[in-house]
């Protein structure tokens, strides 16, 4: 049965992935080819999981007994490329 941590590492490993390749293909395809498809295809799931990433955020912080400092670092990573990983491995992974 899946836990709001479970889900939560999964929807992690899920933005992770769609902002990297909103980051290092979609984005670079649209200036270097002028082709913006790709990131109008990925904006849109990439924008939703970053949205449900912080609202399980907050569900899940009282879980883990996260101070503040710890809580932010887990917000912040959802904008920093690779971070949703670092955060997987450092916090979430028992």
């Amino acid at each position: 049965m899946f836990s709001f941590i479970n889900i939560f590492r999964i929807v992690a490993l899920l933005e992770g992935i769609s902002y990297l390749l909103l980051l290092f293909i979609a984005t670079p395809i649209k200036y270097l080819a002028n082709d913006p498809q790709y990131v109008k295809l990925l904006g849109m799931p990439h924008g939703l999981l970053f949205i449900v990433y912080i609202a399980f955020a907050f569900i899940i912080k009282k879980d883990f007994n996260w101070t503040n400092k710890m809580f932010f670092t887990v917000l912040i990573a959802s904008v920093i490329p690779f971070g949703t990983f670092y955060i997987d491995r450092k916090y979430l992974k028992s």
